[in-house]
């Protein structure tokens, strides 16, 4: 079997694999982007060493550990506040369609359409393995990056449930939060950029610097759509609080030091 078709199937398989995690969004819509999405990058992350055996490396293989840490604390956080959390579940009810009118060929479309993503978002460490390059400077400062990434979004989902608890009916603006009002995103953001540098030296040809590319922008756009999508919320719920409307004059919506303070008028985006 030639490297293109090796490739081809090595990567046909991923997109299997995700597609079969994330069909569980067949039950409740909004699986398809959650459970599905974290379960499915985990999944991935396990599959890869097995495809690629008498290829791993240090540095792809902890990589791989990555994808699995990260899909599932993100899947199993998603899953545990789905089951517990009942303002959660209102708030989803309000703002998520459920999805029982929405056509099979429509659920189907976004069933493909989002595993195909799922399977790009990892393609970097993919493409390391396929292309057989073995442990570097750029796959040790990717990985590096990654683990702040996880640790980032980590300790803001634990910050935020921490001040729900306490106060139930008040905007979080705590520990990261005081930094940036998405550290959650942020920390999404920065193990995809990760996962990016961690091959940047290994792509080759156009279709692989696409492939790469094109995962790591559509999770970043995601992640500022999501970001706006909690604004507009949040302006909603907490737009004549008087603290409210000062957090949110001083502090960055996502990128720390940067006065991007709104993302709210910037209708294309959509996460």
């Amino acid at each position: 079997m030639n490297f293109t078709s090796t490739f081809t199937l090595s990567f046909l398989i991923l997109i299997v694999i995700a597609l079969v995690v994330s069909s569980v969004g067949f039950y409740k819509y909004v699986y398809f982007i959650s459970l599905g999405y974290g379960f499915s990058i985990a999944a991935m992350g396990i599959a890869m060493p097995i495809l690629f055996f008498n290829d791993l490396s240090i540095g792809t293989m902890v990589s791989c550990m990555l994808f699995v840490i990260y899909g599932c604390r993100l899947g199993g956080y998603l899953l545990v506040r789905e089951l517990k959390s009942a303002s959660y579940r209102h708030t989803m009810k309000k703002e998520m369609k459920d999805g029982s009118t929405m056509k099979i060929a429509s659920k189907v479309s976004i069933w493909v359409s989002c595993s195909l993503l799922y399977a790009l978002q990892i393609s970097p460490v993919f493409l390391r393995l396929q292309n057989g390059v073995k442990t570097d400077v750029f796959s040790i400062v990717g990985a590096m990056i990654m683990v702040c990434g996880i640790l980032l979004e980590s300790l803001a989902d634990i910050q935020k449930s921490k001040a729900k608890k306490k106060n139930p009916s008040r905007f979080c603006d705590s520990g990261l939060y005081k930094i940036v009002r998405c550290p959650n995103y942020l920390g999404e953001v920065l193990f995809w950029t990760g996962v990016f540098v961690s091959s940047i030296n290994v792509y080759v040809g156009v279709w692989q610097w696409t492939m790469a590319s094109f995962g790591y922008i559509c999770i970043v756009y995601i992640m500022f759509g999501g970001a706006r999508r909690l604004e507009i919320r949040q302006n909603r719920n907490y737009g004549d609080n008087p603290e409210y409307k000062t957090y949110v004059k001083q502090t960055p919506i996502l990128l720390p030091f940067i006065p991007l303070y709104s993302v709210e008028k910037y209708k294309w985006l959509v996460g």
